[in-house]
């Protein structure tokens, strides 16, 4: 197979990203610019143009008509895959360090730094929700005091979000919601003829009306679901009832790596994750239980690892930092990529 030299950036390249289907590879670099090829012949259909600081992180929707993009420049952005405009900007307090859409691509999930006396947060964005997005309002949003998330991808069917720390743990977030509870009548406003009903969450609001008929209640009931993904309901004597609450609680967590994860990627079916840390090693989890399956040892910090969709492969990529970058050899610094055996950990191949 003859490789394809892809050159499109002026500065180092910081993540690479198929799309569903494998026919296109994005590319972010901290040259500011996010690139878009075809994977087949690697030509370059074009450059999504807006940042103003290394952009850190790359993702696209299932159906490939959504990029968002996460930079240093204290900013996220939603972008239009065909035509490369922006449609939205979310502003934050520190540099975007993930970001990826849910298995739906109704959600959306970034990660910003602990710096500059900010906490490290991870912002949750329902796309179906007008007022979140307007309003740069998440309907969640999960504090990491102990650490700063550097890696995160979303769990099976978008119900979790399992996340790399740098302290070289890993954690699993609920994006679900919790326990059921009751409201008080005094914290939902009823306009005027019951025509419409909005209620206040913490940090938004919703405006949304379905008809009785539609939710089989009796004829003298009236019912509105607010939120997508909080199951809200408002019934004719108004009191307040959702079945579950937003919560960001941790499911599972882990610490199998001494030094930092650099790296999170999933397998097709979003059974098993794994991770490539500065500790020289890349380890493979059940993305479910996150019991810790296979460790695959190297000499080297793994930079990046990848599970092959069609074979039990796996590749891991990595080398020496970069400051001692001039002063070694190519062999000697250990720049291979090296394909193993997802099973018995059989060397395959170096590149």
């Amino acid at each position: 197979m003859k490789p394809i030299l892809l050159q499109g950036h002026e500065r180092s390249i910081t993540q690479i990203k198929y799309n569903r289907d494998g026919d296109l590879l994005f590319s972010c670099a901290k040259d500011q610019v996010v690139n878009v090829w075809y994977s087949l012949n690697g030509e370059r259909l074009g450059s999504y143009n807006g940042h103003t600081g290394a952009v850190w992180c790359v993702d696209v929707d299932w159906d490939t008509k959504k990029v968002l993009t996460g930079a240093a420049d204290n900013t996220c952005r939603l972008w239009d895959c065909e035509t490369g405009k922006k449609t939205n900007v979310f502003d934050t307090k520190s540099a975007v360090r993930t970001c990826g859409f849910d298995f739906s691509g109704n959600i959306i999930m970034f990660s910003t730094d602990k710096q500059m006396g900010y906490d490290c947060l991870i912002h949750l964005f329902d796309m179906r929700d007008s007022h979140q997005i307007t309003q740069n309002e998440p309907y969640l949003t999960i504090p990491c005091k102990d650490s700063k998330v550097t890696s995160a991808v979303w769990g099976s069917l978008g119900e979790y979000i399992v996340v790399g720390l740098e302290n070289g743990q890993l954690l699993q977030y609920s994006k679900k919601l919790n326990s059921p509870d009751l409201l008080a009548p005094s914290e939902c406003r009823l306009d005027s003829g019951i025509s419409s009903i909005s209620f206040k969450l913490p940090g938004y609001i919703f405006h949304r009306l379905d008809h009785p008929p539609s939710l089989g209640l009796d004829s003298n009931d009236r019912a509105i679901s607010l939120h997508p993904s909080a199951h809200i309901m408002v019934f004719g004597d108004f009191n307040v009832h959702h079945k579950e609450w937003l919560s960001g609680e941790i499911l599972m967590q882990t610490k199998e790596h001494i030094k930092q994860v650099n790296d999170l990627q999933t397998s097709q079916d979003l059974t098993m994750v794994i991770t490539a840390s500065k500790d020289t090693t890349a380890k493979l989890f059940d993305i479910e239980s996150l019991d810790l399956l296979k460790t695959y040892k190297t000499e080297r910090p793994v930079n990046s690892a990848a599970i092959s969709p069609i074979q039990n492969h796996v590749v891991l990529g990595g080398g020496q930092e970069a400051m001692d970058v001039t002063t070694t050899s190519t062999r000697i610094g250990k720049f291979e990529a090296r394909s193993v055996c997802l099973i018995m950990f059989l060397c395959m191949s170096l590149v």
